[in-house]
């Protein structure tokens, strides 16, 4: 399969069509194993790659470094106090300075219409680290491995997100999964549900890619037979205290634990998150949580099932480096 994606930004899932986020897929297989076999090529030889982080991150920036490294690239890092995007300088005009010296910039931030008008600006492909609303590097790694975890085509995985599903996770996976042609469902309590607008985007698409995707409170026939199951943190990134013990006790009912697991049925149903996760105390904010809501065996996921054979957490985060170089073999010029 080829597909010619020269100079195209991903700032969001619709961005690319479904055989392009196949062909995507695709080469992310090939220049993994590619990795693996000492065979890989080096597409970015002497291609210069900004990485603008207003927010925070393990993952997204490794996998980003080592692409580039991997692939023949220089990096340079921005870190929130590292330019002058929004602060001095306008988005727009940070654009057109770093677009004119760079090949490619991603972005991981807060709001979609800051990258929005990053990529307007750039004139060079600008990649989408996170933002509040759309993680789309995400999905990619997430589909990866479930196709890998599976062996099914991406049009014939089921899955299941739970948990809150107004923020960038629940959202990117309704359009990606409506995209791809999955089956999708999607619990959670009914004052944290998606929203209308992005369920609405992906009925249009299911239409023609026969998606399913199916929105419950009921987490126990969310799992009922799915291959896959997903969540994220209750809490998002600089959420304050205040809002802990009453998010914490909405979401208790759709803790990832062994006896939802079992509720799947399939004894070869896999568990996913998307990092980091407050499954121990080992972390300073993780204790303070579990302490403050009086959960000490996790929150969204309990440590003996991400600790489990069913949990595959950490090959999935492996596939976002094999993942983000395949965007940027594709789409730098």
């Amino acid at each position: 399969m080829t597909s010619n994606l020269t100079g195209r930004s991903f700032v969001k899932e619709i961005d690319f069509e479904p055989a392009e986020l196949l062909y995507l897929l695709d080469l992310s297989s090939d220049l993994k194993e590619a990795k693996r076999s000492g065979t890989e090529t080096r597409h970015l030889t002497g291609k210069n790659i900004a990485l603008l982080f207003e927010k925070t991150s393990t993952r997204t920036r490794a996998a980003f470094e080592v692409a580039s490294f991997d692939q023949g690239a220089h990096v340079t890092f921005f870190d929130p106090s590292g330019s002058q995007m929004g602060h001095k300088e306008s988005i727009a005009d940070t654009g057109r300075v770093i677009g004119r010296m760079y090949d490619a910039i991603q972005y991981r931030g807060n709001h979609q219409a800051d990258i929005e008008e990053l990529a307007a600006h750039a004139g060079v492909p600008v990649y989408n680290g996170l933002t509040n609303e759309w993680h789309p590097t995400q999905m990619l790694a997430d589909f990866l491995t479930m196709h890998e975890a599976s062996g099914k085509p991406y049009n014939e995985i089921s899955y299941t997100f739970l948990g809150d599903l107004r923020f960038n996770m629940a959202r990117s996976h309704i359009v990606t999964a409506a995209l791809l042609g999955s089956d999708l469902r999607l619990a959670g309590p009914a004052n944290l549900g998606p929203p209308a607008d992005v369920l609405a985007l992906a009925a249009g698409i299911a239409e023609n890619t026969g998606a399913k995707i199916t929105v419950t409170d009921d987490p126990e026939a969310a799992v009922d037979g799915v291959d896959f199951v997903h969540t994220d943190v209750w809490v998002s990134m600089g959420e304050p205290k205040s809002v802990w013990e009453e998010r914490v006790s909405s979401l208790k009912p759709y803790q990832v634990n062994a006896q939802l697991m079992e509720s799947t049925g399939n004894p070869l149903a896999k568990f996913m998150h998307c990092l980091p996760a407050f499954h121990d105390t080992n972390t300073v904010v993780g204790a303070q949580m579990m302490e403050h809501t009086n959960m000490p065996d996790g929150l969204e996921v309990t440590h003996d099932v991400f600790e489990s054979s069913a949990s595959i957490v950490f090959p999935q985060a492996e596939n976002r480096l094999h993942t983000i170089k395949a965007i940027m073999v594709a789409t730098v010029v």
